[in-house]
């Protein structure tokens, strides 16, 4: 009897698939309930920080680098939250129309711009819910590192596996920006 798309026909059930086949399936099932229950945290967290402080988890965390680093310029602030240039750019500026940070040309170069919390800037993150770097970074801090460093590994060969990866995508939050 021959099959068409591996179900025997006329059997009720798939044909029996061998076992190594099967446990890849599960474990790729796995791992894909497992990124779900990340996306699915992030995005709770992002919704309860918004709701907390009326700016986004990653605005938050923005304001959070500039108060622990008065006088960041943007390009810093870009690498130390791992996004891309515009992006700390675009986060600077909303928080700079909320009043929270300004930006400010000092020193010997007046073509640099540094970025300095405001007094509003520093009252909002007395009252913020923590970690205000994010609840991802937070719980990637706690890890090992030899764990940290495998699960990069890991997830850069994922990345890698996957036919439109948009690499770009990796310097961008995973919330939306307003």
């Amino acid at each position: 009897m021959g099959t068409a798309g591996g179900i025997a026909q006329g059997a009720a059930s798939p044909a029996p698939a061998e076992t190594g086949d099967m446990d890849r399936t599960e474990a790729a099932r796995s791992v894909l309930r497992a990124m779900r229950v990340v996306f699915r945290a992030i995005q709770a967290h992002s919704r309860w920080v918004e709701r907390r402080c009326g700016i986004s988890a990653a605005q938050l965390w923005a304001l959070w680098e500039v108060a622990g680093r008065p006088g960041l310029r943007v390009s810093e602030l870009a690498a130390a939250m791992a996004v891309h240039r515009s992006t700390a750019s675009n986060l600077v500026e909303r928080l700079e129309r909320r009043g929270l940070v300004r930006r400010e040309r000092r020193g010997p170069d007046h073509r640099a711009v540094q970025v300095r919390p405001t007094e509003a800037g520093l009252e909002l993150l007395e009252r913020a819910p923590r970690p205000a770097q994010g609840a991802l970074m937070h719980a990637l801090g706690r890890l090992p590192p030899e764990r940290l460093a495998a699960l990069a590994r890991e997830l850069e060969a994922l990345t890698a596996a996957l036919p439109a990866a948009d690499r770009a995508a990796g310097g961008a939050p995973l919330e939306p920006q307003d």
